[in-house]
């Protein structure tokens, strides 16, 4: 089952960002069902276009963050970003050349690239946040909201 669901491992430890990722995580899940629901390419456009605003917001926020904690990782996370920006970027362009399967494939290949970074790069600056920051970081100044995270159904047991 594709179905992408929050689980313990993947917190920052900072409010604003772990909602982020799971309203990121949450719109992959949307995605995925209405591609299993035979909906393709243009009609599932406005669920792609708002995974790329989230994520640009997402990044901007973390990478604020980051930069207001003094975090010495900073550059070498932004870069991991634009990588994956860039990648989408591809996705989106071979889409727009008429390859019917850059969607499928740009939701597998963000969702891989979402798991590995949750568990590994973002887990990299939780424990710096934490010791230099401020504990109540989501209340900073300038932090952007996520949008409202929907409940899965399938993630409630499992997350």
């Amino acid at each position: 089952m594709f179905s992408f669901c929050w689980k313990r491992r993947y917190s920052v430890g900072v409010k604003d960002l772990d909602e982020q990722h799971q309203a990121i995580m949450d719109g992959l899940n949307q995605l995925h069902e209405e591609m299993l629901n035979g909906h393709r390419n243009d009609s599932v456009a406005p669920l792609v276009g708002n995974l790329v605003t989230l994520a640009g917001t997402h990044f901007a926020t973390e990478e604020k963050l980051m930069e207001s904690a003094g975090f010495p990782g900073l550059q070498e996370h932004r870069a991991k970003h634009q990588q994956l920006s860039q990648k989408v970027k591809e996705f989106l362009a071979r889409h727009d050349m008429g390859d019917k399967a850059a969607y499928s494939q740009f939701l597998y290949y963000v969702r891989e690239w979402m798991t590995r970074h949750k568990e590994t790069d973002d887990q990299q600056y939780a424990p710096w946040l934490a010791q230099h920051a401020a504990h109540s970081c989501d209340r900073q100044a300038g932090l952007a909201s996520a949008a409202p995270i929907r409940t899965s159904e399938r993630c409630a047991n499992g997350a």
